[in-house]
């Protein structure tokens, strides 16, 4: 079960370190600690993906910005109480870590999920007359937990999550993106936070085995 569990989230990442170590948190005596990621798109653009790192893997008391990594694990989320509201927490969970000297022809970003549609989604077109479709994807996880996962999808994959219903399974393949965007906080205060999401560039509805 479990080895089936780490099937249904696979993701795959090569880049440069650009922050050091910062604590998170600690499970039954384990530490646990962020660190982001640079990650090269094939435009000109580039994506920050939080990396979560045991210390079991890593002296997270090293110096690392500049040095590059290639990183495997599972897409987790959680929910952060926060303004007296939910705010869904999204991160790498690292299960394996090397350094390398070049990304080469390694999978600079790649995602594979296995889950179920948890919300209507939500198909709109850009002012440009571009398709997307808005997905919530709930992924399992062992012990009873879900990973609560966003895609965006493009073009043709766009008109068919439009059509997809709550409860449905599917796969998807992708990458792991990055988007800045401007909060409003009180009155006048307005704050730039980070959304992560995937990038659908594969999508299949699967039956039930």
């Amino acid at each position: 079960m479990t080895e089936k569990i780490f099937k249904n989230n696979q993701v795959m990442v090569a880049g440069e370190i650009v922050s050091d170590f910062e604590y998170s948190h600690e499970i039954f005596g384990e530490g646990f600690y962020t660190v982001k990621l640079l990650v090269n798109r094939l435009s000109d653009t580039d994506d920050i993906i939080p990396l979560l790192v045991s210390e079991r893997l890593i002296d997270v008391t090293g110096e690392y910005i500049g040095q590059k990594i290639e990183a495997k694990g599972q897409f987790r989320s959680y929910n952060r109480h926060e303004e007296n509201r939910n705010h869904l927490i999204l991160s790498m969970f690292v299960r394996e870590i090397e350094f390398i000297d070049e990304i080469g022809n390694r999978k600079p970003n790649y995602i594979f999920l296995d889950g179920y549609i948890c919300k209507p989604p939500v198909y709109r077109m850009t002012p440009l007359g571009r398709e997307i479709a808005d997905l919530l994807l709930a992924v399992n996880r062992a012990y009873g937990k879900s990973d609560y996962i966003p895609c965006i999808c493009w073009g043709r994959n766009a008109r068919f999550a439009g059509k997809l219903s709550v409860g449905e399974r599917i796969q998807v393949w992708g990458r792991i993106q990055s988007r800045e965007y401007q909060k409003k906080v009180g009155e006048s205060q307005v704050v730039n936070r980070i959304a992560y999401e995937v990038s659908v560039n594969k999508l299949e509805l699967k039956e039930e085995e």
